[in-house]
């Protein structure tokens, strides 16, 4: 099953820069997961499409649809737990 963790960031927001950390370690971690960055500023349209209000918002889903969303520096376990229930 594919898995994706789309982080929704802009590069003047401080929480996102919080964030990135924690994202690369999964991303080392996780390497079955697809991680994408969508900055907002540039890719309006996705950020739209997704509903994204507040950065960073993090988005987890898989071939069914979203499986969690995250508004806000998220910690570590909390990304997990949604990759495991998204299939990781």
């Amino acid at each position: 099953m594919t898995v994706r963790l789309k982080d929704f960031y802009a590069d003047w927001c401080g929480p996102c820069k919080t964030q990135d950390p924690i994202l690369e370690e999964l991303e080392g971690d996780y390497p079955e997961v697809s991680f994408e960055k969508v900055n907002v500023d540039e890719e309006q349209d996705i950020a739209n499409q997704y509903q994204v209000r507040s950065l960073p918002t993090l988005i987890v889903e898989n071939e069914e649809g979203v499986v969690d969303r995250f508004v806000g520096v998220t910690q570590r376990e909390d990304l997990e737990a949604a990759l495991a229930d998204a299939g990781a």
